[in-house]
């Protein structure tokens, strides 16, 4: 049976900033929240992927994880550095109609080179799995991953009514894109230190 520890810490990672909530602020304010859906079900999907996987493969799967770390954060860090520019060089308001937001898999698949989502998953897996099996901490970690993450495209949807103007989007795109360069700067320097 799944136990408090295990919905504290599932809300506390979900809900705190990182790649996917950026993501998502930003998607809301850029596209809306109808367009940002897919995106969270993708998100989610892509975590509860892994936490079955971590579940099911944990002995190699940390020795795995220590052989690749730095070229998985390096390739996040690619990722999160294009991702960066494109948010950055996002358009005016009256642009956006051409752009799209990250699909569900686009999303689910974003999580591959997450550290944030391998770190939860690998946790929730090597915590919970044991005790409470796949199924049920697949599904307590998506009821309580998405409600969360909710939050994130919310706030970025209601936001987008108050940057309509082009500056201003432009601002909030700039702030938004240099908060992703700081959290690659902060990755770097977790897998680099000595």
């Amino acid at each position: 049976m799944l136990d408090p520890s295990f919905f504290s810490y599932v809300t506390v990672m979900s809900i705190t900033p990182g790649p996917n909530n950026l993501m998502l602020a930003t998607s809301g304010v850029n596209f809306g929240m109808r367009r940002t859906v897919p995106m969270m079900f993708g998100i989610t999907l892509g975590c509860a992927l892994q936490i079955a996987i971590a579940a099911l493969l944990l002995d190699s799967l940390l020795l795995w994880m220590s052989a690749i770390r730095l070229p998985l954060t390096l390739l996040g860090c690619a990722y999160l550095l294009w991702l960066s520019w494109k948010i950055f060089r996002a358009g005016a308001p009256e642009l956006r109609e051409k752009a799209r937001p990250l699909t569900l898999l686009g999303s689910a698949l974003f999580q591959v080179v997450n550290p944030k989502a391998w770190l939860m998953a690998t946790n929730v897996a090597l915590i919970y799995s044991a005790s409470s099996g796949i199924l049920p901490i697949m599904s307590g970690f998506a009821a309580l991953n998405l409600p969360c993450i909710l939050v994130w495209a919310m706030m970025g949807d209601r936001l987008g009514r108050h940057l309509q103007v082009a500056w201003k989007l432009r601002a909030f795109n700039s702030v938004m894109a240099l908060s992703l360069v700081a959290t690659i700067g902060w990755m770097l320097a977790e897998v680099l230190k000595p």
